[in-house]
């Protein structure tokens, strides 16, 4: 039997996005098995994913690395895989398309493209909008590309919020990757102070950093929350997100997984990209996007929170 590929290599808010699609892939092929090529930070997560039949790590080493991409070859090879669904859409799942695939039948943004369509227009598109294009004009019916569905990571973690808080909580999400630092709001430290002198009576503010955000979190005026003194794992941090009663962050994997667990929250945005191009606003779940987040105050985000908490 013929196996199905896909490849989502990351990162946490990409890979929380495909999970409607992959959902889509998968029963679509209910009668194959469904595999995903992952970085290895998601592989333990996805692992547990109900859509997927199994996951294969790619280290993604430099491109001139001959020697492992022939084992990664060797590997991929060893799954008979006949399709092939590339939602990562990069240059390495190109040239793996070109090298290391060849000859499969390939599913990306480059064979969704109509006639005389650019791929630099087609990506101007919000993300779930090219997903759900890419797997019709495949032939799969997008029934959950929109409508991403996370209960299957969810843990009963009430006895762990309970060393931090013992009331309802406000999750805030201050940080944001290396590369990315034009996705960072800088006054969530006077936010935090001002959430907690309005609210102190009836919520806690507690903030759940990763491995590279501890001494930040320190320094910040909240609840750090910590599993045996380390950041939580994926499925945990899901979970916390969907205990909390509001959600403040920047552009982060976080607020993706907000956003899909339509948790009553805001978003904030620069000029970096906008809400509708990364699909993350609904009903609940709302941006606040300026040019530049330097000049976004702190009364102007306190004001929408107590729009929706008050």
């Amino acid at each position: 039997m013929s196996n199905i590929l896909i490849i989502k290599h990351g990162s946490l808010g990409d890979l929380i996005q495909a999970n409607g699609a992959i959902k889509d892939i998968k029963e679509f092929y209910s009668n194959r098995k469904v595999f995903l090529l992952t970085s290895r930070p998601y592989s333990l997560f996805m692992s547990e994913c109900p859509y997927i039949d199994g996951v294969i790590i790619d280290k993604k080493l430099p491109r001139w690395n001959l020697f492992y991409l022939y084992n990664l070859k060797k590997l991929l090879f060893k799954y008979q895989f006949t399709k092939v669904f590339d939602l990562q859409n990069s240059r390495r799942t190109k040239f793996y398309k070109n090298f290391i695939l060849k000859n499969l039948d390939w599913s990306s943004s480059l064979t969704t493209l109509d006639p005389g369509q650019s791929k630099k227009d087609f990506d101007h598109y919000p993300v779930l909008d090219r997903m759900e294009l890419q797997l019709k004009k495949s032939g799969i019916p997008a029934n959950n590309v929109k409508n991403v569905d996370l209960s299957w990571a969810y843990e009963d973690i009430s006895k762990f919020t309970q060393q931090y808080t013992n009331r309802d909580y406000i999750l805030i999400f201050p940080f944001c990757s290396k590369k990315h630092q034009n996705k960072k709001w800088p006054f969530f430290k006077d936010l935090i102070s001002q959430i907690r002198r309005e609210y102190k009576n009836n919520y806690s503010v507690l903030i759940a950093p990763g491995p590279n955000e501890l001494t930040e979190a320190k320094e910040l005026s909240a609840n750090v929350v910590l599993n045996e003194g380390k950041p939580i794992n994926i499925k945990m941090l899901i979970s916390l997100i969907n205990g909390a009663k509001f959600i403040v962050s920047n552009d982060t994997g976080p607020a993706h997984i907000a956003s899909h667990l339509k948790k009553n929250g805001l978003v904030l945005f620069g000029s970096h990209t906008t809400a509708k191009k990364v699909s993350i606003e609904n009903k609940s779940f709302k941006a606040i996007s300026v040019e530049d987040l330097s000049n976004l105050n702190v009364d102007t985000v306190m004001g929408e929170i107590q729009n929706k908490l008050n």
